[in-house]
């Protein structure tokens, strides 16, 4: 096998995205304002974003309890939901709080609920036959109205607020009018023979529309309280809105100013009807993928069936809900689809990457229809086109053409059009016997599909060079093979188009060539596996083969001689997908444990497991630039999956590029003096060392204080307390201290103490200031007596070595020197010493060498003075240190201050050793 050496190989995956289900069946509401989607998903309801498709706010009972309805005011501010505890909750949807939760009287589930227009008072229906009315203000029961026989499913109140109208239907088919001021039933308007569904009002109040499952929708005058028109709709309707008046329909059949409404139900489109002639003037066009309905005896189980719908008049839209818990957006007046999104995935059979840079997903679920999302804003098209399950996909190399086949014998070819990301169909065939279960796509271009079926068979199916025109090309296999004794699971192409690889459930996998004239050749049998094949790849750099089986195990086998390379042990139960990644040297492998497992193949290792899924992992794709990969499982659940390998490396990449950047422009603010924008940048990098370069091209320049004191005022309050906690590091070097210094003097003498103590560890900083600004007290202090000392010995060694003829008052600096204490004392012990010996010498000597001797012996004697003088105050330094401090320093931090007060005491003696000429300067020290 080949090996890379140059290559990374991938060690983890971080989730990226989620597709998750969100509507699981039950009620549906959207907001006023049009930017939410209200909907159950079993114990929570979901507030789904309509502008991004993701779900930003979620409320659940505590008990766990399935929600059975919710409604959500008018002006958007409540939500009130029951549960099967018989409990309202009123939440604070948007901080996702409840507020309040009261008992509900009802002695069986709340089935309806609503708001009045002005979000004051809630209706509830119960499955015990009666209606309850609540004040949310004042927080009490105002109504119990009973009546109604069997369960309440409607309850809705009139718009025109100051009529008090509530309007219920129960199983008995009729709607009953209730006056909430008597809180009696004053009518019941009987016209339908099965459940009513939906209420429609007339702008004007006046008129209202009903529909129901007995194929009708009525339309009644509320002033009389009688059916004005029946219209018979030949379908069961779930939904009816009025369209608004004085709007331009004209595009669906909206041609008259006589009342028209929409109404959507089983047939699973909208259709557009006049009301007073009761005629259909529009229905909406099925996708050219579907054949004519002949459906009627299939009607209850049309999976396009539509069972809410609603008016948007802000936005000027129609919103539908279909039985397979998709919402769909339609654009007044055309009707055209907006947007779509898909609540409950069911089963995920299968998932591959779509798309340039691989921006979609295509999935298949357990379902009829294909799902492409897009991965920025989860908006989802529903490819409509087979009539039975989906069971798998395969993408050709381009990413734009992608092929399906399902249980109803057929494979069929999509296309992806890459400016208006619409996908079609544009090709098909049928020619199995039995379900077609795997499909593999060719490798080098797109110019056949390999199938595998129930039927035992392998077919291969030659493409047109080019799709054009609308219509659908009819696809025939151009090779037929009885391949297996039993189901073929899964087929692979070869990298060159020149192989093909099956695997069965009869624990084979078979090795094919790939003919130029269509032909199917058997090549050799790889067995080994205990149990059926699940899944066969090939290698995309050797001549290898990988194949996954329900006996737990992948294997890696040779194409030359037909042999077992390795086997990969590690999953609790069936392996269902295995596919190569990182050129090659790694597998990643998913199983029914809900697992997926990362392999490097030279190690036989397995590196990592990710717990992706609560079910089987059916689907397992990598994009083509090898830096993420997808899953779809049994659990409804969709995730992308980043490769974090390449993700930390990109990372760390792009940070080392935007140091050197900034490095850069740093470099360029100094040498224009633009100091306080320097000041800032260093301080972002975050680099205390880079910060005191700044500081100290900031010292360098005349009138440094002003200048420093200008700069660091002028600074945002997060950057002085960074400062503040750079000065702690820098003041713990002798070198840096005088920086670190004067940044603290600017601080404490411009900002107040309460400004400092509200800085993020300020105490902390200030208190870790304190040794270590003694401790260069100290130094200073030894470093004053030295100087001390050596301008004393200046003076003197001048006036021993001064000319006979030059008046001392000229040339000598009279000027008394302010020594400490204990340093006089010392000075004069031995400069008494040095008297006496001089004496005892005589004066009838030589002059000249008489001074000459004096200069000699006083030098020595000076310099072991100050030998002496040094070690002493440096021990007493110490001493006075462990007093004053209290702490102990770490060996290395007082090797180092040693060292650095020895290079200072060696600079003293040098100084000593070779006086300058002038008078020894004062050294600046603290203030």
């Amino acid at each position: 096998m080949m090996a890379n050496t140059n290559l990374q190989f991938k060690t983890n995956y971080a989730v990226s995205s989620k597709i998750e289900p969100f509507y699981k069946g039950g009620k549906v509401q959207i907001s006023k304002d049009e930017k939410y989607i209200f909907c159950t998903c079993g114990s929570r309801v979901n507030v789904l974003e309509i502008s991004t498709g993701k779900i930003v706010h979620c409320v659940e009972h505590d008990d766990q309890e399935d929600i059975t309805s919710f409604a959500v005011s008018c002006d958007d501010e409540l939500l009130v939901t029951a549960s099967r505890a018989l409990l309202l909750k009123q939440w604070d949807w948007r901080q996702g709080t409840c507020t309040r939760s009261w008992k509900a009287i009802h002695t069986i589930p709340v089935a309806s609920m609503t708001f009045d227009p002005s979000s004051t008072l809630l209706a509830t229906g119960g499955c015990d036959a009666t209606i309850k009315v609540w004040d949310v203000v004042k927080q009490y029961c105002t109504h119990n109205l009973k009546g109604s026989s069997g369960v309440v499913h409607l309850v809705q109140f009139h718009p025109d607020i100051s009529r008090l109208q509530l309007f219920s239907s129960s199983v008995d088919c009729g709607i009953r009018l209730w006056d909430l001021r008597s809180s009696q039933c004053v009518c019941i308007l009987e016209s339908h023979y099965s459940a009513v569904t939906s209420l429609s009002f007339s702008k004007d109040g006046d008129t209202m529309v009903s529909s129901g499952r007995d194929k009708i929708c009525t339309v009644w005058d509320l002033k009389s309280r009688q059916a004005k028109r029946t219209v018979p709709v030949y379908e069961s309707v779930e939904g009816v809105v009025l369209l608004p008046e004085k709007t331009d329909l004209s595009q669906i059949g909206v041609k008259s100013k006589h009342l028209h409404f929409v109404t959507a139900g089983s047939k699973g489109v909208l259709r557009v009807w006049e009301a007073s002639t009761a005629r259909c003037v529009y229905t909406q066009s099925l996708p050219s993928t579907l054949t004519p309905s002949s459906e009627e005896d299939k009607e209850d189980d049309n999976p396009r069936s539509l069972t809410y719908l609603f008016h948007l008049p802000a936005s000027s839209r129609l919103a539908t809900v279909t039985a397979e818990h998709n919402i769909l957006f339609y654009q007044l007046p055309s009707l055209t689809t907006q947007q779509q999104f898909v609540g409950y995935n069911d089963e995920v059979l299968d998932v591959k990457f779509l798309g340039k840079d691989d921006s979609h997903i295509v999935v298949a679920t357990n379902s009829c229809q294909l799902k492409v999302f897009q991965l920025l804003t989860n908006s989802c098209q529903i490819l409509y086109g087979h009539t039975d399950t989906v069971l798998t996909l395969d993408v050709f190399k381009k990413g734009s053409l992608f092929a399906s086949c399902a249980k109803d014998r057929s494979v069929r070819v999509w296309q992806l059009d890459s400016d208006s990301g619409q996908v079609r169909c544009v090709a098909q065939g049928s020619s199995h016997t039995n379900a077609v279960g795997s499909i593999g796509c060719s490798r080098m271009k797109a110019s056949f599909v390999v199938t595998g079926s129930q039927d035992c068979t392998v077919k291969v199916w030659d493409l047109p060079a080019e799709f054009s025109g609308e219509e659908i090309h009819q696809l025939s296999p151009r090779s037929t093979e009885k391949a297996h004794d039993k189901d073929v699971n899964s087929v692979s192409v070869s990298p060159n188009d020149k192989l093909l690889a099956s695997g069965s459930q009869d624990r084979t996998a078979k090795l094919w060539s790939l003919s130029g004239d269509g032909n199917l050749g058997l090549l050799g049998v790889f067995r080994g596996h205990r149990r059926g094949i699940w899944s066969v790849c090939f290698s995309p750099v050797d001549q290898i083969l990988a194949s996954s089986s329900a006996d737990g195990t992948t294997k890696l086998w040779g194409l030359q001689d037909f042999s077992c390379l390795k086997t990969f042990e590690g999953h609790d139960a069936s392996v269902l997908k295995v596919i190569f990644v990182s050129r090659g040297t790694q597998l990643l492998t998913s199983g029914s444990d809900g697992l997926v497992k990362l392999w490097t193949i030279k190690t036989n290792e397995c590196v990592k497991t990710l717990d992706a899924h609560q079910d089987k992992v059916w689907g397992l794709h990598g994009s083509r630039k090898d830096d993420k990969m997808v899953t779809g499982s049994a659990d409804s659940n969709i995730t992308v999956w980043l490769d974090v390998t390449k993700v930390e490396l990109a990372e760390e990449q792009a940070k080392q590029e935007d140091q050197l950047l900034k490095q850069q422009e740093l470099s360029n603010l100094l040498h224009e003096k633009k100091y306080l924008k320097a000041l800032g940048l260093a301080i972002s990098l975050d680099q205390p060392h880079t910060v005191l370069t700044v500081i100290k091209a900031i010292r360098q320049v005349e009138g440094s204080s002003d200048l420093l004191e200008t700069t660091l005022l002028r600074l945002r309050v997060d950057q002085k307390e960074s400062l503040l906690r750079y000065c702690v590091v820098w003041n713990t070097n002798a070198r840096n201290c005088l920086d670190a210094q004067a940044v603290l003097q600017v601080l404490l003498t411009h900002l107040p103490p309460e400004e400092l103590l509200q800085f993020q560890g300020a105490r902390t900083h200030l208190e870790g200031l304190i040794p270590y600004t003694e401790r260069h007290m100290e130094r200073i202090g030894r470093l004053q007596q030295a100087s001390m000392f050596l301008n004393y010995m200046w003076q003197k060694m001048r006036v021993a070595g001064a000319s006979s003829g030059m008046e001392q008052d000229d040339d000598m600096d009279t000027t008394p020197l302010t020594q400490t204490q204990p340093l006089f004392f010392l000075d004069k012990e031995k400069a008494r010493g040095g008297t006496d010996e001089r004496e005892d010498q005589g004066d009838d000597g030589d002059r000249e060498q008489e001074e000459e001797s004096s200069f000699e012996v006083k030098d020595e004697e000076e310099a072991e003075e100050i030998s002496a003088s040094k070690k002493a105050s440096a021990n007493d330094a110490r001493e006075k240190k462990g007093e004053t401090n209290g702490c102990r320093q770490s060996e290395s931090e007082e090797s180092s201050e040693e060292e650095e007060e020895e290079e200072e005491e060696d600079h003293v003696m040098q100084v000593m050793q070779n006086p300058p000429i002038s008078s020894a300067p004062r050294l600046q020290i603290l203030s």
